[in-house]
């Protein structure tokens, strides 16, 4: 049953912030899957990618995010949820999978910096890089893409809870 809502996309686009606002209007809950692996190890984000390597994470991440079996649940994913196969098909299964789509230039000004986010680099490999990869595999898992360009948290949220209706009327 597709009871849940997921939200994927690049870090910084706003999934936890926006994913909250999304909660209290549907009275849904909200979890936030970068929090569980934390809590799952017992460290920071960036602490388990320098002590597991990039590999490492990702395997922890598929399987914190492919064991979670919430009810009317708002579920904001880490950028990288979408390498994990086994995690994104349970997504498939269980929710509505929402893509927040920005741009790259918009989401290069909205980043800081990115070791102490957590974000899953391989060696070499720049935002820019990163986004090119990631963008086609959101679009592959997406139910529903929201366009943030020139949005506000707020606009977000509503262009969220549109693209709900729509799809649900389907």
């Amino acid at each position: 049953m597709r009871d849940n809502i997921v939200l994927i996309g690049m870090p910084g686009v706003g999934k936890s912030t926006a994913g909250v606002i999304l909660a209290k209007i549907l009275g849904y809950q909200f979890i936030d899957a970068d929090l569980l692996i934390q809590k799952s190890q017992g460290k920071k984000l960036k602490e388990i990618i320098e002590e597991k390597g990039v590999d490492g994470f990702l395997e922890i991440e598929n399987a914190v995010c492919k064991s979670l079996c919430p009810e009317k649940t708002i579920i904001a994913t880490g950028g990288s949820a979408v390498y994990g196969k086994e995690a994104m098909e349970h997504f498939k299964e269980i929710a509505t999978v929402i893509y927040l789509k920005l741009e790259y230039p918009y989401l290069a000004r909205r980043l800081g910096n990115l070791k102490q986010r957590g974000v899953v680099l391989r060696r070499g490999q720049s935002l820019k890089d990163l986004y090119v990869e990631r963008a086609p595999l959101y679009e592959q898992y997406a139910d529903i893409v929201v366009d943030e360009h020139r949005c506000t948290i707020e606009q977000t949220v509503e262009k969220m809870v549109e693209g709900l209706n729509n799809f649900n009327a389907n």
